[in-house]
């Protein structure tokens, strides 16, 4: 049994600020191990549901968060960007099942640190009419290789916004959003020794969960943070202006929209 572990911050236990999940200051340096102790405790879940091979996927930001010899070395370590499968790098390479660690809810939403993809830059995103957080999306790209996400940690939003789309997937919540930026948190050490025994038993009924399957052309239409950056993305000859702040493309598969999504991504950084 192979597993991806893709793991994020803003869902972590103790991470409430974002001072804490931006590189260059000593709070980050905090959460990053916080980050990395909730990966750990995801990977021995998964060993002791008898996983053979296990890959862990750094999923925040510029991919290279977890200082690798902390990380529990029955794992393989994922990072570094530009990758065409971004957080959910690692699913065409067999696996069985994905799950994701410290996760957080979509833009606008009223979770802690909740944004989508891009907080500069992306206001809202939908597939085919249906608005889409990171762990939508990313969950419909694993179930384009046939992959369930069978476990998912975060914020109680964060799961209320998610439990609709993983009907079958194990949540565990590691604190309770009373604001974008506040809320009330599991120690760390709660935090572990809950999503190592949420994956552990997760894996062991990974049968009854059914991949997310968004089927193709996926109509894409991202609501963006300001009309200069639609200006900027319809640069790009594919794309329509449906508004002010508003620009659509259609894709073949959800991982040309995710290709796409993350293009317009970097594109922004020229507003910054």
């Amino acid at each position: 049994m192979k597993i991806l572990i893709s793991t994020d911050i803003e869902g972590v236990a103790g991470v409430f600020h974002h001072e804490q999940v931006r590189a260059g200051n000593p709070e980050y340096e905090r959460a990053r191990l916080l980050m990395t102790h909730e990966a750990n405790a995801a990977i021995a879940g998964a060993f002791e549901a008898g996983a053979s091979e296990v890959l862990v996927n750094d999923s925040h930001g510029g991919f290279r968060n977890m200082p690798a010899e902390l990380l529990d070395a029955r794992a393989q370590a994922v990072m570094g960007k530009p990758r065409y499968l971004s957080m959910m790098a690692g699913v065409d390479q067999g696996v069985d099942a994905v799950c994701m660690i410290g996760y957080h809810s979509r833009a606008q939403g009223r979770g802690i640190l909740a944004h989508t993809i891009n907080s500069f830059a992306f206001t809202r995103v939908y597939f085919n009419e249906q608005e889409l957080g990171e762990a939508g999306i990313y969950g419909a790209l694993a179930g384009e290789y046939g992959v369930p996400v069978v476990m998912a940690s975060g914020d109680d939003v964060f799961i209320a916004e998610h439990r609709p789309l993983f009907p079958h997937t194990t949540f565990v919540q590691t604190k309770r959003a009373t604001g974008q930026t506040s809320g009330i948190s599991l120690s760390p050490a709660q935090a572990c020794s809950a999503i190592r025994a949420g994956v552990a038993a997760a894996l062991a009924e990974r049968g009854s969960v059914r991949p997310l399957v968004l089927p193709g052309p996926i109509s894409v239409r991202l609501q963006t943070q300001t009309p200069a950056l639609a200006d900027l993305f319809c640069q790009w000859p594919s794309l329509e202006r449906l508004g002010g702040d508003a620009v659509g493309f259609a894709a073949p598969t959800v991982e040309a929209a995710v290709r796409m999504l993350n293009c317009l991504s970097a594109m922004s950084s020229m507003l910054r």
